[in-house]
């Protein structure tokens, strides 16, 4: 049986001192699943397990092999989750402060799409 979307939500995420593209994916994906309420799979489909429906995350970055995906995966709070990472996002220039991280003067941007599915 082949899923259907049941809503994409899209984020933002950046790590302001260090340049570390997984904390920024973290951040993308957490800010792309706090703007979402999934009552309707409850109240409206009738799902009692939540476990059951599909999250697929997409995270674009900079540096996208260096995105521990599994890391990716752990922000999402139910289902069974797959993650990908892609070239994208941004690099801009920072301020490099020693005592958040040492030769870091670049702000790296991450963005998230997550898509929940059902079956």
């Amino acid at each position: 049986m082949k899923s259907k979307r049941f809503i994409v939500e899209i984020g933002t995420g950046a790590d302001l001192h260090g340049e570390d593209v997984t904390k920024a994916a973290c951040r993308a994906v957490k800010d792309a699943i706090s703007r979402s309420c999934l009552c309707g799979l409850v109240e409206i489909m009738g799902m009692d397990d939540l476990e059951a429906v599909q999250v697929d995350i997409i995270v674009a970055s900079p540096r996208p092999d260096e995105v521990d995906l599994e890391q990716v995966k752990d922000i999402a709070p139910i289902g069974l989750k797959t993650a990908r990472s892609v070239a994208g996002g941004m690099v801009v220039e920072g301020l490099c402060v020693p005592n958040f991280a040492p030769n870091c003067d670049q702000i790296v941007v991450v963005n998230a799409a997550v898509t929940v599915s059902i079956f």
